[in-house]
């Protein structure tokens, strides 16, 4: 009997702790695997190309666009493309593995459309816009006119939470690591 290949989406708007989430659960989850994603911006301090993204320039992204390498993306902001090769998830299905997605709002829609039952898409939400305000100044890692950029595009991405399987409040980030893990390990032995 072959198992099913399934998938787990987690997304949020920028600064809400997905990918907080999402590291906590890969070191008490050995079944799952982080599907790295690819972008055309310029990595962060500490960021290393192939383990947090796929650095690519614009141009070597839009040629794969074209070429048909991407299972989908999406120019989350102007100019700036984001998206997960078809060759991620190859590799990990290959390992017998589960895909964990770390991918923005409309990236996560356009992966439950197309995997549907065999994907469970989670939004993390923030308690309200102004923790997130003060969860993207912490990070010290954007200048005004991007935080000012993440949250319009926050307050967006918020109204489409209920496109979502499930949502996780993240006010605790110790209980929304759990009630995650718990959502994910209810789905997958099902």
């Amino acid at each position: 009997m072959m198992l099913p290949k399934l998938s787990i989406i987690i997304s949020a708007p920028s600064g809400a702790g997905k990918s907080t989430v999402v590291a906590a659960l890969l070191k008490q989850l050995p079944q799952l695997a982080f599907s790295v994603s690819a972008c055309s911006r310029s990595p962060r301090k500490n960021e290393r190309d192939g383990v947090h993204y796929y650095f690519l320039d614009q141009d070597s992204f839009k040629h794969r666009i074209d070429a048909g390498e991407f299972f989908e993306w999406e120019e989350v902001y102007p100019g700036m493309y984001y998206g997960t090769l078809q060759s991620e998830l190859v590799r990990i299905w290959a390992e017998g593995k589960v895909v964990v997605f770390d991918v923005d709002v409309f990236g996560a829609i356009q992966i439950k459309s197309k995997l549907r039952a065999e994907a469970l898409s989670i939004f993390i939400q923030p308690p309200n816009l102004d923790s997130l305000e003060e969860r993207l100044r912490n990070r010290q890692t954007d200048n005004e006119q991007k935080i000012q950029l993440r949250l319009a595009k926050a307050t967006q991405e918020m109204e489409q939470a209920s496109a979502f399987d499930k949502i996780v409040i993240n006010d605790d980030l110790n209980e929304a690591v759990e009630r995650v893990k718990s959502l994910i390990l209810d789905f997958i032995q099902r």
